[in-house]
């Protein structure tokens, strides 16, 4: 007959109640963990690192010493058993499945357990239970997310980079009507605004770009970038490196370089790198004092760059067919949307004039 629980905790039980109990337990936490670590360097969440973590700690609270010290590993007949299902989880897919799968069951045999002996474990785990089923999800659809805005981005031909407008709504006026026209890449560009002005620019940006469906990058500012939940980020050679910018903005944003010659278009490849910029073509007044490049360095980087690459400067679409006869596979353009007098037009002048791209998939960055 099984003895009752007091109702501040186990008192007395079975031996065997007590090593089921303490086994789901450690089964449960275990799981979690493995759902945790990967929340934190795998998609770098702070926000699901943060749910799973209180479930583990909710548990970890109702992990009684009585548990603990029934637990006797030598007799139980199933240790060290394995299953050949566990030589089949290749992916992280299937490990965060199987582990999500591993806790909502220990949670349910905590639940019909714990509900006669320990009312309180199984009172946590019952509510435990559904919180994981809704992490499950979230977890899941974080990790199948990793590489969309990688492939989105190897779909991109034209790349819109913002200047200073008068106001507010001449900035959005100008950008939505490039987004209307077909751009699916806008980088937010505001050297001289205060912060003030760069953040109120840049999160109506970010709602336009997401109503339409296109990529958005902050220049610079990875603290900004975060702030407004861009897709990423774009560093110049002089700017934060990029392994600490991944580092802050995590495995799934994209990070884009500046480069001016070839070194630094592999040393953008070593770093990690999403996307580069290859210039600036001809001068422009957007980088005052810079000289060109030409033609050499961008018909190098047609050859070798791996990664998706945009020839930049002083292109429009005047003079985009030696731009393309160089090799170039996209195009970023700023006074050429900016300041067109029919933005839409020009953005689709534009998009016809570019070749459609064959994208390749593309390689992950390494977690940070």
């Amino acid at each position: 007959m099984d003895i009752p629980f007091s109702a501040s905790g186990p008192q007395l039980a079975e031996p065997a109640v007590l090593r089921l109990l303490d086994a789901n337990l450690d089964r449960a936490r275990e799981g979690l963990r493995v759902i945790e670590d990967w929340c934190r360097f795998g998609l770098g969440r702070d926000d699901l690192v943060a749910r799973s973590k209180d479930m583990r700690q909710r548990l970890g609270r109702r992990h009684q010493d009585i548990y603990k010290q029934a637990r006797h590993s030598a007799t139980d007949p199933a240790a060290g058993l394995a299953h050949p299902a566990q030589q089949q989880r290749l992916g992280s897919a299937a490990v965060l499945g199987a582990n999500a799968a591993r806790v909502q069951e220990a949670l349910r045999v905590l639940e019909e357990f714990g509900r006669s002996s320990d009312p309180e474990l199984a009172a946590e785990a019952s509510a435990l239970r559904y919180l994981a089923y809704d992490l499950e999800v979230a977890v899941l659809q974080a990790t199948a997310g990793l590489g969309h805005r990688r492939q989105q981005l190897a779909s991109c031909r034209l790349y819109l980079i913002t200047s200073p407008c008068q106001t507010l709504e001449a900035l959005e006026t100008t950008v939505a009507a490039a987004l209307e026209a077909g751009v699916r890449l806008v980088q937010y560009r505001a050297k001289q605004a205060d912060d003030s002005q760069r953040f109120a620019e840049a999160t109506a940006l970010r709602r336009l770009c997401a109503r339409h469906g296109a990529l958005f990058l902050v220049n610079d500012r990875v603290d900004l970038a975060l702030a407004v939940d861009a897709d990423g980020v774009h560093l110049g050679q002089g700017d934060l490196p990029p392994a600490i910018a991944r580092r802050l903005l995590g495995p799934e944003r994209l990070i884009g370089r500046s480069t001016h010659c070839i070194e630094q278009l592999r040393q953008a490849v070593t770093d990690g790198c999403d996307y580069v910029g290859v210039g600036p073509v001809h001068a422009t007044p957007t980088k005052p004092g810079r000289a060109p490049v030409g033609f050499a360095y961008l018909s190098e980087a047609a050859a070798e760059s791996p990664l998706p690459f945009f020839a930049i400067g002083g292109i429009e679409a005047a003079t985009l067919a030696p731009v393309l006869a160089a090799g170039a596979r996209g195009v970023a353009v700023v006074r050429a949307i900016m300041e067109a007098a029919d933005p839409a037009a020009a953005s689709r002048e534009l998009l016809a004039a570019l070749p459609p791209l064959h994208s390749a998939p593309l390689p992950s960055p390494p977690l940070p």
